[in-house]
């Protein structure tokens, strides 16, 4: 039985934090052409060893990691402790395949705990419940597996209990070995394989018996397609706490069976690659990032925004740039992203709102001619309005203009026809009770 109780006190943090950084990171890095570069071109097991014998991230420093991460304003983050091609970051008992046993001799997961946690933001893992290295997981005809079309492991026989056992196994390490983990991000079901096919309602069993607050994604039961039980009437056991679309934010929002929003995160690239990709230069502007965490808050989700360090552990300076002058925004106007959300009044033409009780955030992102008209509420509704970034008063215009829209309340941002803020000019408006 889904007890809804315990599920809102669970979430009330990440509801209220709206902001995380996604970490994927790996011996893909080497190869610098993304993630999926084992999948897409076919690798075998022994040509992508080299990664491995040379992995040696000489410059990861996981607390300047952890320092950009606060400066850009997230509260929390996630970091790849094993992606598809089996590669661990951490030091697992389970195997030999783990960062500890290359020339990095280091166990990079818990380097990374303790820095975010020194810096006061939660810490996340990602954990492929997929694994293109693993002997038992199923090769040839997989859907994405490296091995799937070689004839070669045409007929191979998997023990995929065996393989499941492992997958629970380390599951497990990564619950007891590195203190409170906050969100374990898990990645990701297809096919014939969701749900019980992990055996996935004794992984939740065993994983909030050492993490009764961890929260989980919805990928034990979906992938980034489709929402799973969680916007159901009956939630299953291995439901996750959030629905996780990617590379997308929703166009509504999301909401369950009887309309009551969804809590969910965007998990969503700086360019166009999750991994290091040495040519992918196409990075969405610092202002493009802002209004689209804004987008997400103002439909009741979080923004999970990634970057993809190089071989050697820095995160690219394109990224570092943007993550700054996203922080700048954030220090003035993060009022109206943390503990924000929907405000359940029509979306103006020239931004959004999001709100915080009785306080609404109004995003002006395209100047209106003349003055801002505060979409959905009158005039002596308004207790206060004030810019946000400075504290200034934004009185209520009563004049011959504006006395034609009498249920409207409007404010003026000046005479000048650019925003104070280009990026977004956020207008504080507190209401009389």
């Amino acid at each position: 039985m889904f007890d809804r109780a315990a599920y809102d006190k669970r979430v009330q943090w990440y509801r209220h934090d709206r902001f995380g950084m996604f970490i994927h990171w790996g011996l893909y890095a080497i190869p610098a052409r993304g993630e999926w570069v084992r999948s897409r071109e076919k690798i075998t097991v022994e040509d992508y060893q080299p990664f491995f014998d040379e992995f040696n991230p000489v410059d990861y420093d996981p607390r300047a990691w952890a320092k950009l991460a606060k400066k850009a304003g997230m509260k929390y983050a996630v970091l790849t402790a094993k992606h598809h091609d089996g590669f661990c970051l951490f030091d697992s008992k389970l195997t030999d395949y783990k960062s500890t046993n290359t020339p990095a001799r280091r166990d990079l997961v818990r380097e990374y705990v303790e820095a975010f946690r020194a810096e006061g933001l939660k810490v996340g893992l990602y954990y492929s419940i997929i694994d293109w290295h693993h002997p038992d997981y199923p090769h040839y005809g997989d859907q994405q597996h490296p091995m799937r079309d070689n004839e070669a492991y045409k007929g191979k026989q998997h023990d995929f209990d065996n393989y499941l056992k492992y997958m629970h196994g380390q599951i497990e390490e990564l619950c007891t070995n590195y203190g409170k983990i906050d969100i374990f991000w898990f990645d990701f079901s297809y096919g014939d394989l969701r749900g019980e096919a992990w055996k996935a309602t004794e992984l939740m069993q065993m994983i909030r018996s050492h993490l009764p607050d961890v929260l989980t994604d919805n990928r034990l039961e979906v992938s980034g397609e489709g929402f799973g039980s969680l916007a159901s009437a009956n939630p299953t056991p291995y439901s996750g706490d959030f629905v996780s679309p990617e590379q997308i934010i929703p166009p509504e929002g999301i909401v369950d069976h009887a309309g009551n929003p969804v809590t969910w995160e965007a998990c969503i690239t700086l360019n166009n690659n999750w991994g290091y990709h040495a040519t992918d230069n196409d990075y969405k502007p610092a202002p493009m990032a802002v209004r689209k965490l804004v987008e997400c808050v103002s439909k009741g989700g979080n923004l999970l925004l990634n970057v993809g360090p190089d071989a050697r552990g820095n995160i690219p300076p394109k990224s570092v740039e943007i993550l700054k002058e996203v922080g700048k925004w954030m220090h003035l106007n993060g009022e109206s992203i943390y503990g924000c959300g929907i405000a359940d009044i029509e979306k103006p033409d020239y931004g959004r709102v999001t709100r915080k009780g009785n306080t609404l955030y109004y995003h002006v992102t395209d100047n209106p001619i003349g003055f801002v008209p505060l979409t959905g509420i009158a005039a002596d509704k308004v207790k206060a309005a004030r810019l946000l970034a400075t504290g200034a008063e934004l009185p209520v215009e009563k004049n011959w203009i504006t006395n034609n829209y009498p249920d409207l309340a409007f404010v003026s941002l000046g005479p000048s026809p650019v925003l104070p803020d280009e990026t977004d000019t956020v207008i504080k408006v507190e209401l009389s009770e």
